[in-house]
């Protein structure tokens, strides 16, 4: 009975999986949209060896 047991968990374990990747997504992250960069430009005028 005991391989019974072990061969229902591992697949109740392996259909939780496949069952999250087609859930839709609980993601609450906020609406942040694009951010710009500022930084410096790259100064092509250095030669790095």
């Amino acid at each position: 009975m005991k391989i019974f047991t072990w061969i229902q968990d591992t697949v109740q374990y392996l259909w939780n999986g496949v069952s999250r990747l087609f859930q839709p997504t609980d993601d609450d992250y906020p609406k942040s949209g694009v951010q710009p960069y500022s930084g410096d430009p790259c100064d092509d005028t250095k030669k790095y060896s």
